[in-house]
């Protein structure tokens, strides 16, 4: 195979993939000494209806590998519809059962969306490590309000966002309140027990987490 059948060969790869084949390219290819953004396609009703979203993050605890925040949002007018599709806290499912529920994610792709960002730990001990403390907490934050921006610049039209708590639940609400002034935001401790689009945000950050340290290159 000539270099320009392989790179036909391989465009007409990555364009077959679904969205599950796609992260698990992506994170087999790309440098993971870098943090890396990966997301579903947008549906095009969280463009034209109100939508709650969720954020969590997987891999805060762990020594090994990367640390992964993720976004779940969807149209308000489908909350029931959306409770009825089995989420928890990805903590408490084995690895079936998340893989099982993040299929169940990207096959609602008409009406669900989601953003993960995968943190190396070369940027996470470099970020701490500057001369200007830059701790987890602050780390985490900027994360989550990255992803919320992007979504937004994406053309999601978010009204709720609901947060699991990294630090003074209180304190993380202003600051989030302060950058995004024209959406309603939740910051509690365990939102994702509490609220279905924070479960949802967790399984996609942990089932990436864990594809992610299967991939990784030591």
């Amino acid at each position: 195979m000539d270099i320009k059948e392989e790179v036909e060969c391989k465009l007409e790869k990555e364009v077959n993939m679904d969205i599950k084949e796609e992260v698990e390219f992506k994170l087999e290819k790309e440098d993971n000494m870098k943090n890396l953004i990966l997301e579903s396609p947008l549906p095009d009703c969280v463009k034209s209806e109100p939508c709650w979203l969720g954020i969590d993050e997987a891999g805060r605890g762990p020594v090994l590998g990367p640390m992964v925040y993720g976004i779940c949002f969807s149209p308000i007018s489908m909350k029931e519809k959306f409770g009825e599709m089995g989420f928890a806290d990805s903590k408490t499912l084995t690895e079936d059962q998340r893989e099982s529920i993040f299929d169940k994610i990207n096959e609602a792709n008409d009406m669900i969306g989601w953003m993960v960002e995968v943190l190396s730990p070369t940027f996470i001990s470099t970020s701490m490590l500057r001369r200007t403390k830059y701790n987890l907490n602050a780390l985490s934050h900027d994360c989550a309000i990255r992803l919320v921006a992007l979504a937004i610049e994406r053309g999601a039209n978010i009204a709720e966002v609901y947060v699991d708590t990294v630090g003074d639940p209180t304190k993380y609400q202003e600051k989030l309140k302060g950058i995004f002034p024209s959406i309603d935001i939740t910051v509690a401790k365990k939102a994702d027990s509490l609220y279905p689009i924070v479960s949802a945000a967790s399984i996609c950050a942990k089932v990436t987490r864990d594809k992610a340290v299967k991939k990784w290159k030591f």
